[in-house]
């Protein structure tokens, strides 16, 4: 058919079928057999399909002819297309941004503030795209000059600097004394770890002061501004917003009574969600996008390689295994001292998926965010301390390197790529849990067996830890009444893991927020706010004994020849990933500013005394101790003398809790 249409014109055709219709009329008038007749009419059916594809051919080129034109005027208009439709897009959320800034400023806040961040950042690129280059030459002379001054300017820098901090020190910590402890607990642990410097000689300073300097002003930042503090608080509770949608699923698949009362359908389920999102981010390129930001921030400032930096910037969102993802074309050709600060930052930070489950336990999601963001800077420097780099690294001077992105076509695909390999972390997580506190009860029966034997009571792994790690936690800052408990969760972190130890701290904190009294006979129920703030950062890592497994298995299926020397320095990553997070912790102390109580009388005349609260118990607390017993006569100091009520909200606060003055209640 293809041949026939190849030599017949449309013309041809029409006269052919045109004189085949004739032959078969005279034929059939002549009385010709009905033989020659079908013949005929099979030929002429075949002609007539022949037109009929003919005429499809020629009316589907004409009618496909719009379409070919314009995907040729796509191709060939692309980058003004794309312009237009950026510009189009940009106008629309203009306008939108305006509208929300014009109804309410104060709930488009955050609107704002990341529409600046953005515009920061694009600004700026496109700046150093088409003036960069402009820039530099005119400021050229000026870099000349600078670079002449640098070997004095340097010296009265880091002096100006030093005098600074040490009145800052001198100011702050004369109205809370308790911070001194910190301190020194944050100078102790760094002299420690250059105590078990690989190449004492070989340490550069600038990597280790500029990561604590960088981690430093974060904490001021997070802990200690209002701006700071609201925005991670603000970051904080949308986030545990966001978690929130993770019900919709899970109850549709589980039902509201496992979500409600089983752990493992109540906060798993969180991880599978935060790892659907992140997916769905690397997609997009926004994870991409940040991380290069900071990384580019922690390079410049620390003078680090651009391949190990990436990794431990990578570290704040994703995991221990995910992060040397992001430079595994390169792992083969990195030297020790830098596979050293990889495992590091794997080993001091924790990835976004189980900071979600840690935020469900109730763990402040705040300071979980603040403890990763200043983990990074921080394990670098330390990593830096602990193993410098004495070898010729191939990516020293490289500007950049280039991120791979994810293989999904699509952000269906994307999403579904994310829950399905979380299934396996999922399981992991549950495989553990049952494994380490099924170990960890043999272990206390066992310890409990021995300690019979010589007449010691309630001999416990917690105990043991809470001994041996005592005064790590107490040169941390927490109080030493708290600082058996705080070592004890160290040890169940360090030797089990941190999910464990974060479940515990957040009974601690609930124990705390119900208003429980703080001793129960010898057992300490809760610890302070403070020694909560500096356990949640102290926790806060994978640095523990069956993370070296997970390390070494991760690195070795990407670079199988080099497993040998990622053995040869695990050990050393992991003691300097634990003393990082504890770093953390001890400056988490030194900033740690009290929460002020508020009017005690003011919420007495407001409660209506049925049930406790934190609030509760300081306030009866505070009336405790300006209550005066005496011959059986009840009286009060301070300003409780002045209020009328002070002995009805006494006995109320004796219905809770115990105190001497009860007795004049009666």
């Amino acid at each position: 058919m293809v041949s026939v249409l190849g030599f017949l014109t449309m013309a041809h055709l029409h006269h052919l079928l045109l004189l085949e219709v004739m032959v078969m009329a005279w034929l059939w008038w002549l009385g010709c057999n009905w033989g020659g007749l079908a013949w005929l009419g099979l030929i002429f059916c075949v002609h007539l399909l022949c037109l009929s594809c003919f005429l499809h051919v020629t009316l589907s080129r004409k009618a496909l002819q719009p379409v070919s034109k314009a995907k040729h005027f796509c191709k060939a208009h692309a980058k003004v297309l794309r312009r237009v439709v950026l510009g189009l897009l940009g106008v629309a959320y203009l306008c939108y941004f305006i509208a929300a800034c014009y109804l309410s400023f104060q709930r488009a806040l955050a609107l704002v503030v990341m529409t600046a961040v953005v515009a920061f950042f694009i600004c700026w690129d496109i700046f150093k795209k088409h003036c960069g280059a402009k820039v530099l030459l005119l400021l050229r002379p000026v870099g000349k000059c600078f670079q002449k001054s640098w070997p004095w300017l340097k010296w009265l820098l880091w002096v100006a600097l030093l005098a600074g901090l040490i009145v800052w020190l001198a100011l702050d910590t004369g109205r809370n004394p308790e911070q001194l402890i910190s301190l020194g607990g944050f100078c102790f642990l760094v002299l420690f770890l250059f105590a078990f410097s690989k190449h004492h000689g070989a340490v550069s300073w600038r990597a280790v002061f500029w990561g604590l300097g960088l981690e430093f002003l974060l904490g001021l930042f997070v802990l200690r501004t209002t701006p700071g503090t609201q925005a991670f608080q603000w970051l904080g509770d949308q986030i545990q917003y966001f978690l929130g949608y993770t019900t919709a699923g899970s109850s549709f698949v589980f039902g509201n009574t496992l979500i409600q009362e089983v752990f493992a359908f109540q906060t798993l389920p969180i991880i599978v969600f935060f790892s659907c999102v992140m997916s769905i981010l690397y997609y997009l390129g926004v994870m991409q996008w940040l991380i290069l930001k900071i990384s580019w921030l922690l390079q410049v400032s620390m003078g680090t390689t651009p391949t190990e930096t990436l990794s431990v910037a990578g570290n704040i969102f994703v995991g221990q295994t995910e992060a040397p993802l992001l430079i595994r074309p390169y792992l083969p050709d990195m030297t020790l001292s830098e596979i050293h600060a990889v495992m590091t930052g794997g080993f001091s930070t924790i990835a976004g998926s189980v900071m979600g489950a840690y935020i469900s336990f109730g763990i402040d999601a705040a300071s979980l965010i603040a403890a990763s963001v200043m983990a990074a800077p921080c394990a670098l420097a330390m990593a830096k301390l602990v193993y410098p780099e004495v070898e010729e690294s191939k990516f020293k001077g490289k500007a950049s390197i280039r991120l791979s992105s994810g293989e999904e076509q699509n952000i269906l695909e994307a999403a579904s790529n994310g829950a399905a390999t979380s299934v396996g972390l999922v399981a992991n997580i549950a495989a553990n849990l049952i494994a380490f506190l099924a170990v960890l009860e043999f272990i206390n029966a066992a310890l409990r067996w021995f300690g019979e034997m010589v007449d010691i009571e309630g001999l416990t792994f917690q105990v043991i830890c809470s001994y041996v790690l005592m005064p790590v936690a107490f040169l941390m800052g927490a109080d030493w009444a708290d600082s058996p408990l705080v070592a004890e969760l160290l040890g169940i972190k360090i030797f089990l893991n941190e999910f464990v130890a974060y479940q515990q701290l957040a009974k601690y904190k609930k124990n705390r927020l119900m208003g429980l009294e703080e001793w129960d006979g010898n057992r300490k129920q809760w610890i302070s706010e403070r020694a909560e703030s500096i356990t949640t950062f102290a926790l806060c890592g994978f640095a523990n004994l069956s993370s070296i497994g997970i390390t070494l298995g991760g690195l070795t299926s990407m670079v199988p020849q080099r497993k040998g020397d990622f053995a040869s320095v695990v050990l050393r990553a992991l003691l300097t990933g634990i003393c990082v997070s504890m770093l953390n912790a001890c400056l988490a102390g030194l900033l740690h500013v009290p929460t002020q109580v508020g009017d005690c009388a003011m919420f007495f005349s407001t409660t209506n005394f049925s049930s406790t609260s934190y609030t509760m118990y300081t306030c009866c607390k505070q009336l405790f101790a300006s209550s005066v017993l005496q011959n059986g006569t009840l009286s009060f100091t301070g300003s409780w003398a002045e209020q009328a009520e002070s002995v009805l909200w006494l006995g109320e606060c004796c219905v809770y809790y115990n105190h001497t003055s009860c007795a004049g209640t009666i």
